[in-house]
């Protein structure tokens, strides 16, 4: 038998208890994803999902300590450097990866300090 992975249903990222109102503003309105009702019965978790396109995010809320860290999701844009001056206008502070063939991706941190990917492939 194998596996054969046919997609991404959805990524979690989590936040400390209590500040999924700066998630909010950091998910909503400055990434832009829509907020996605989420089933009653989780909602007694916390947190809250949201969605881009065909992309669900799941934001999840624990007990938690801000330290940076190399897990992240990748989101791939349709406009790097847009993405890139729209991001620094709001003042998210970049940083850039180190180079792949093929592709122009930089990330940045959440106010959590999850990294958050952007690329687009060139």
């Amino acid at each position: 038998m194998s596996i054969e992975i046919i997609g991404l249903d959805h990524i979690q990222i989590c936040v400390p208890i209590g500040e999924e109102s700066i998630a909010r503003h950091f998910y909503l309105d400055l990434l832009q994803f829509t907020e996605i009702e989420k089933p009653e019965n989780l909602k007694k978790n916390g947190g809250f999902w949201c969605k881009a396109g065909t992309i669900s995010v799941h934001i999840g809320v624990e007990k938690i300590e801000k330290s940076k860290s190399k897990r992240h999701p990748a989101f791939i844009v349709s406009d790097i450097e847009a993405t890139r001056r729209y991001l620094e206008e709001n003042n998210v502070t970049i940083k850039e990866e180190i180079p792949i063939p093929g592709v122009s991706r930089f990330s940045c941190f959440d106010p959590f300090f999850n990294r958050i990917e952007f690329l687009e492939y060139i």
